[in-house]
C-alpha cells in the first residue's frame, strides 16, 4: 500500500492536540481506536505524546511511563503538561490526561512522566545481542479477517491498523493456544502511513494480548506501561513480539520488542496489566 502523506494519516488526524494555553493542550480522542471497552492505552499514550512533544524542547520520545488511573472514552480530553527539566540533550516532564465525566466532574485519565531527546542526534555504534524475531514474510502472515470474526469483540482498533500475526503464534484465535505466552506479528498502520517516534508508543500496545495465548481471553486493561524509544525507525513495516512470563494474583506482565525494516531494536516496552476475570467477558 503507497504511503499516505501525514497531513492525511488518521493516526496524527486524531492524536493531534491544540494549544490553549501555556502547557495546555485540548485534544478529541476518536472513537476510531476502541478494543473492547475502552481506547487503545497505546493511542491515547501517542496522544499524550504529542503535548508532550509540543510543550519540551526536544523532539522524540526516549522513556514514556504511564499509569492508566481510569479507562479513557472517546470525546473532547484536556492535556496538562509541566517541564520538569530540561538539559542539553534531553528534557523531563510530565503531563496529566483529563476528561469530563457525566455529572461534570473532571477525572483524570493518565499520568505520564517523560524524558525526550533528540533520536537523530544519537551516534550510530550499536552492541547488542538482541535479534528480529524469526517471522513468515507479511503476506504469509494472518490478519484480522482470516480468523473467527469475534476473536476481539467489539473493536474499531482494527480498522485503524494492519497487523498481521505469525501464524505460529496464532492457534489462540481458534482455540489452540500454545501456553508459552507469546505473540509475534507485523504493523502497520491502515492507510500506509509509515512509522516514526510517536507511533512506536502505539506499536507497543497494539497486538493482541500475550495472555490469549496462555488461554485466557477478554479484556486486560494496562495498569502501567514505560516505552523506551531506541532510533527512528526506516520506514516499511514494524515487527513486534511481545511475551508474558507471569500471571499472578489477577496480574501480568508484557514485553515487547519493535524491529524495523532494517533489523534495528527500535523500541522496547514493558506493562504490567489486569488479567482479564469472568465479568469482563459477560
Amino acid at each position: 500500500m503507497a504511503q499516505a502523506p501525514t497531513a492525511e494519516s488518521e493516526f496524527d488526524r486524531d492524536t493531534a492536540v491544540t494549544s490553549r494555553a501555556p502547557g495546555v493542550y485540548e485534544a478529541d480522542l476518536s472513537p476510531g481506536w476502541s478494543i473492547l471497552k475502552a481506547l487503545n492505552g497505546g493511542y491515547v499514550l501517542a496522544t499524550v505524546g504529542r503535548a508532550l512533544g509540543r510543550a519540551l524542547p526536544h523532539p522524540d520520545p526516549f522513556t514514556v511511563s504511564a499509569h492508566f488511573l481510569t479507562p479513557s472514552a472517546p470525546g473532547p480530553a484536556v492535556i496538562r503538561t509541566e517541564t520538569v527539566r530540561t538539559g542539553r540533550t534531553v528534557s523531563t516532564g510530565q503531563a496529566a490526561l483529563t476528561q469530563f465525566a457525566v455529572d461534570g466532574s473532571e477525572v483524570e485519565r493518565v499520568r505520564v512522566l517523560a524524558t525526550y531527546g533528540d533520536l537523530g542526534a544519537l551516534t550510530d555504534e550499536v552492541r547488542t545481542n538482541a535479534k528480529p524475531p524469526a517471522m513468515p514474510p507479511l503476506e504469509e502472515c494472518f490478519g484480522s479477517s482470516d480468523g473467527p470474526t469475534d476473536v476481539f469483540g467489539d473493536s474499531t482498533l482494527l480498522g485503524r491498523l494492519d497487523v498481521r500475526m505469525d501464524p505460529a503464534t496464532s492457534g489462540w484465535a481458534v482455540g489452540k493456544p500454545t501456553g508459552t505466552g507469546e505473540l509475534r506479528g507485523w504493523f502497520g498502520l491502515s492507510d500506509g502511513r509509515d512509522p516514526d517516534p510517536l507511533s512506536l508508543l502505539l506499536a507497543v500496545d497494539a497486538l493482541p494480548p500475550a495472555v490469549f495465548d496462555l488461554g485466557v481471553s477478554g479484556w486486560t486493561p494496562t495498569v502501567e506501561l514505560t516505552v523506551h524509544v531506541r532510533a527512528r525507525p526506516a520506514p516499511g513495516p514494524l515487527r513486534v513480539a511481545i511475551a508474558t512470563r507471569n500471571l499472578a494474583g489477577g496480574f501480568l506482565e508484557e514485553d515487547a520488542e519493535v524491529w524495523d525494516s532494517a533489523d534495528r531494536l527500535v523500541a522496547q516496552s514493558r506493562q504490567l496489566a489486569r488479567a482479564p476475570r469472568a465479568k469482563d467477558l459477560a
